[in-house]
């Protein structure tokens, strides 16, 4: 009688643990779609990576990980211009900096980040992420290639597509109810891609091509330092986000993460799980915010059930056919989701700033957004002979560097406000 409670407890957890990997299927794959990395690994090593943190994490956190969207105007710039081995070393090393913060964490405490990485740092770069990213899903959105150089789809069948999906994202996110609510990206792919269907821009020929049982497509990376310090710095945002995680999913699970099992080895099983994908081809594995909601609502606690997720990932990264059926995604369907996104990521920025409580006003502060800003946005170069630092890169390094450089905009009492207006 216990054997078969076990076993239907298995199955339920089983079950739970597909669910979850339903929920993060969407976003878990729209990363590698979009940089050019290969969706199969991306499956692998997220479920290779949340096996990784539930390790460090004594199996104590319910999260599933994979890539931040942070790292994706990273990642597409790093292809482009270095390839994808060279721009795994930089990945490779943003995992590096999550072990350091982990470090620092567990040596000084978590106010470490609170003194260097205030929302007055995090908050105009995660900006500055959503915005750079916002010319890529326009000109997805019109059936062209992310930097615009060529046409893909005819420009009124692609807008077609790509605001249809769209409003379907954008209705599933506002009205959709229960487990619906949790999948707009999901759901929006799935009718982009009947849509697509109808119009005949899916390409078949490689879908019939793939074998059902393949191995992904592991590649190794290439050291360069070039890639390392341009991709280094956007590491920062995703901690931030994870910091946040962390809170969230420890009151929705009522236990405080933070300190059991403590934020130093959260940090440090993300590391391990970046470190690990990007030794294999695969992007950046982090916690992951969609996993949280799905944990709110279904109450499922057990880190048992993360397990399962893991386990169907890596099931299903050895099928050929998954694999070429994600790569046939159309551009449109996916700019279409993109649009909204990328808007998103500089909304949750703004969102950051905003909950601070900070006098935007200041000179201290304004100083410190505005530079970051235009630096991110505007494509602000600065470089001595082949090493160049620019973009979300560049950003983030000025923010921290002017959150400590610039002096603090000192208090006036009310009583002396008051003396003045007076006077």
């Amino acid at each position: 009688m216990q054997d078969d409670q076990n076993v239907a407890l298995s199955g339920r957890t089983a079950l739970l643990g597909a669910q979850m990997l339903f929920v993060a299927f969407g976003a878990l794959v729209l990363v590698p779609i979009l940089t050019g990395l290969d969706p199969n690994v991306a499956l692998f090593t997220a479920g290779v990576g949340t096996l990784v943190f539930q390790i460090v994490t004594k199996r104590q956190v319910p999260v599933f990980l994979a890539s931040s969207f942070a790292f994706i105007a990273p990642i597409i710039y790093g292809v482009e211009t270095w390839g994808i081995a060279s721009t795994l070393s930089g990945l490779l090393a943003a995992g590096l900096v999550y072990i350091l913060l982990s470090l620092l964490v567990s040596w000084r405490g978590t106010g470490i980040i609170e003194k260097y990485l205030p929302p007055i740092v995090v908050g105009p770069v995660i900006m500055v992420i959503g915005l750079s990213l916002a010319p890529v899903g326009v000109n997805l959105a019109l059936g062209k290639t992310g930097d615009g150089a060529a046409d893909l789809v005819d420009a009124d069948i692609a807008l077609t597509i790509s605001m249809i999906t769209l409003a379907v994202v954008v209705i599933t996110a506002v009205m959709g109810k229960g487990l619906f609510r949790l999948i707009p990206i999901l759901v929006g792919i799935v009718v982009g891609y009947v849509l697509s269907l109808v119009f005949g821009i899916v390409n078949f020929e490689p879908i019939a091509a793939a074998s059902w049982f393949a191995m992904p497509n592991f590649t190794m990376p290439e050291f360069s330092w070039q890639a390392i310090l341009f991709i280094v710095p956007v590491a920062i945002a995703p901690a931030i986000e994870h910091v946040g995680d962390m809170v969230a999913i420890s009151a929705v699970a009522k236990k405080d993460y933070i300190r059991e099992p403590g934020l130093n080895r959260t940090l440090m099983g993300d590391g391990l799980a970046t470190s690990t994908a990007a030794l294999l081809g695969g992007p950046p594995n982090t916690t992951y915010s969609e996993v949280t909601g799905a944990v709110a609502l279904t109450r499922a606690f057990n880190p048992a059930i993360m397990t399962w997720a893991a386990a169907f990932a890596i099931l299903l990264s050895f099928s050929g056919k998954v694999g070429a059926v994600l790569q046939s995604i159309p551009t449109p369907v996916m700019g279409g989701i993109m649009t909204l996104m990328f808007g998103a990521i500089a909304a949750i920025g703004m969102n950051t700033l905003v909950r601070s409580g900070d006098d935007l006003s200041q000179p201290r502060n304004l100083v410190i957004i505005a530079l970051v800003l235009v630096f991110g946005i505007g494509g602000m170069s600065l470089g001595v002979g082949e090493f160049t630092l620019k973009g979300i890169g560049l950003s983030a390094i000025a923010a921290i560097l002017l959150n400590i450089l610039l002096p603090k905009t000192p208090e006036v009492p009310s009583e002396s406000v008051e003396e003045s207006s007076s006077a």
